[in-house]
C-alpha cells in the first residue's frame, strides 16, 4: 500500500491533501523507513525553511520518491526542486484529483511539472533533436497520423492547451492521443517521449 508523508514546518495535513490521501501522515523529518521504501510518496512543502537541503540529503538514497509542493509555484523554484532529487513538483492547492494524478505519474517512474516548466525542459532537452519528416520519424511508425502530428506537438515543448489550439481539437482529444503515444512508445511522460523521439530521429537520420 501507497503510504504519503507531508513534510511541512507545522506538521499540519491541509484538507486537500487529506481528501486526496486519507491515510497522509504529516511529519517534520524524513521518516528512516521511507529511505527504501520505493512504493512510497514524501511531499515536500516549500514552507519548510531547508526544504532544498533536505531533498538533497535524501537524493542519494535508493527508493525516496519526492514532490515538491508549493503555494506559489514558479519556474526557477521548479528548476530548483528538479536539481535537489524530486520527481515533481506541483501546487500546495491542486485538487485532490490531481494530487493523486501526480502520485500515479510519480510511482510509475514519471516526471511531473507543470506545463510551462516541463516545455522548457523538454525545449532544452530536444533542441535541435526533433526531425521535422514525420516519414524519417522510426519512433513515430506505429502511430496514427494524429497521433503523430500530436506526438511531435508535445515533443517540442507545446502544452496540451497549445496542441488542441494547433491542430483544433479538444484538450480531452488531446489527453487521449497521449495516452495512446505513451503506451504504443513504451514512455512514462512528456519528457520520456521528448529523449525517445529525438534519440530515435538522430539514430535513423540520413
Amino acid at each position: 500500500m501507497t503510504k504519503h508523508f507531508f513534510l511541512s514546518p507545522d506538521r499540519q495535513l491541509l484538507p486537500r491533501w487529506q481528501e486526496a490521501f486519507p491515510e497522509a501522515v504529516a511529519v517534520a523529518i524524513v521518516p528512516a523507513d521511507l529511505i527504501h521504501d520505493d512504493s512510497s510518496i514524501l511531499w515536500v512543502s516549500t514552507r519548510v525553511p531547508d526544504w532544498r537541503q533536505q531533498l538533497a540529503q535524501q537524493r542519494g538514497d535508493a527508493g525516496i520518491r519526492s514532490v515538491v509542493i508549493s503555494g506559489a509555484p514558479d519556474q526557477a523554484e521548479g528548476l530548483q526542486a528538479l536539481e535537489s532529487g524530486a520527481r515533481g513538483y506541483c501546487h500546495a492547492y491542486a485538487t485532490p484529483a490531481m494530487l493523486r494524478e501526480v502520485a500515479v505519474v510519480v510511482l510509475h517512474g514519471g516526471l511531473w511539472v507543470g506545463p510551462e516548466l516541463m516545455a522548457r525542459a523538454i525545449r532544452a532537452t530536444s533542441a535541435g533533436g526533433i526531425a521535422t519528416d514525420l516519414s524519417s520519424e522510426h519512433a513515430l511508425a506505429g502511430l496514427t497520423e494524429r497521433e503523430r502530428e500530436v506526438a511531435l506537438a508535445v515533443a517540442r515543448g507545446l502544452t496540451n492547451k497549445e496542441v488542441a489550439a494547433a491542430l483544433a481539437i479538444t484538450e480531452r482529444t488531446v489527453k487521449a492521443h497521449l495516452s495512446a503515444i505513451f503506451e504504443k512508445l513504451a514512455v512514462r511522460d512528456r519528457m520520456q517521449l521528448a529523449l525517445r523521439m529525438s534519440s530515435d530521429a538522430g539514430a535513423f537520420a540520413p
